[in-house]
């Protein structure tokens, strides 16, 4: 983009210029131009300088062309995009989604939760429309024949286009209506960090790269009878004035990652937002910290230890009934059963405990035992009962 220097050195130029004709001065870019650019023109203008500045952009520039009937997508155009998709729901607020994915984590106050680092970047996305008429003949008349409209979404970074999935293709096509300016100033005030990725071709190589995907997409290999009942195969592939690109919307998607941090634990959240909907990325909440599992039926925090678990590694803490975690907790055998503790003191109250306790209450310490234990007793008595041995 094209900073105020620019702007401000050809204003200074002109005011010094010796000229007693009118002066005036223009900047022209295909590309854009900076915010303090923008203001720096805008102020000469509303102080009624009389050497303002005029601005015109790549937007501008094909504005003008579309008047006159220049065509200038036979040059090299930069894409000009500064529209996103809202980055955050305004009714809910930048939190929500982290409290929303914390919902359901037993033993976790979803609504006392610590403020997470947020970070968010916004991603190069293209909305790709295209028409494509093909007809293949050979001496026996037509034997293919493609004729209709694609349209894909793609991520438009550096280096070689992707194809966007269905999920984000989707986001981008249910929340378009709903896009806002990206203003990175004012992102910066709810989010803590905030970047900003370019688009890393221009307009008319996202076209030639999308022409080419379609000709090899609609590429293949046909059989049919010629004249002299022989059977042939033909290889059908478009040629690129069979395809017309017919639009490329320009639209940034904002990533967003939020990390939260419990105790001693991080865990990341990130996801492609448009306002209230969202696309997963990654979800660090629901992964137990000790085996990684993503796909418990449950998960439970640890608030001795800041760490959520998946149902092997979480346990009842003996003293205080409270669940603890495999990781942290402090552990001794009673009754041939490893009771769980918070900490040593936790685990050496307990031993003065159980050392005042009466048999049978030490007994129920480990209660599958005990009736295990009752279970035999009982069998064979009945035994010695039923083969007459008393």
């Amino acid at each position: 983009s094209v900073g105020r220097p620019v702007v401000q050195k050809l204003h200074s130029a002109i005011a010094t210029y010796d000229y007693d004709g009118p002066k005036r001065g223009i900047v022209v870019t295909t590309g854009q131009f900076s915010a303090p650019a923008e203001e720096y023109a805008t102020r000469l203008r509303q102080n009624g300088d009389p050497y303002p500045i005029e601005l015109i952009d790549g937007t501008d520039l094909r504005d003008i062309a579309d008047e006159v009937g220049l065509d200038l997508y036979n040059g090299r155009i930069e894409i000009l995009c500064d529209e996103t998709l809202r980055p955050f729901d305004p009714a809910s607020g930048v939190y929500a989604p982290v409290r929303e994915a914390a919902r359901d984590i037993q033993n976790l106050d979803a609504d006392a939760l610590p403020e997470p680092h947020k970070l968010v970047d916004f991603q190069p996305y293209l909305t790709i429309s295209a028409r494509i008429d093909a007809v293949f003949e050979t001496s026996v008349g037509v034997i293919h024949r493609v004729n209709e409209s694609n349209r894909f979404v793609v991520h438009a970074t550096r280096g070689e286009p992707s194809v966007a999935d269905s999920r984000l293709a989707d986001l981008i096509a249910n929340n378009g209506q709903q896009a806002v300016e990206l203003d990175s100033n004012r992102f910066s005030t709810m989010f803590d960090d905030v970047d900003v990725t370019r688009y890393g071709q221009t307009e008319t190589d996202y076209k030639e790269w999308a022409v080419s995907r379609l000709q090899q997409h609609h590429t293949t290999t046909v059989s049919y009878t010629g004249g002299n009942n022989v059977t042939y195969e033909k290889t059908c592939e478009p040629k690129q004035s069979d395809i017309s690109i017919q639009a490329i919307s320009p639209l940034y998607v904002p990533r967003v990652r939020q990390t939260l941090q419990l105790q001693q634990y991080t865990y990341p959240y990130s996801y492609y937002a448009a306002g209230p909907s969202r696309v997963a990325i990654e979800d660090g909440i629901h992964r137990c910290v000790h085996c990684e599992k993503e796909t418990a039926k449950s998960y439970t925090y640890c608030t001795n230890c800041g760490s959520i678990n998946c149902g092997s590694h979480i346990k009842t803490e003996r003293l205080e009934g409270t669940p603890v975690c495999t990781g942290c907790a402090v552990t001794e055998r009673f009754v041939l059963k490893t009771k769980y503790f918070y900490d040593e003191a936790n685990l050496e109250e307990f031993r003065s405990e159980y050392e005042q306790m009466a048999l049978h209450e030490k007994a129920m310490e480990n209660t599958p035992l005990v009736g295990g234990l009752l279970i035999s007793i009982v069998l064979l008595l009945g035994f010695i009962l039923t083969s007459g041995v008393v």
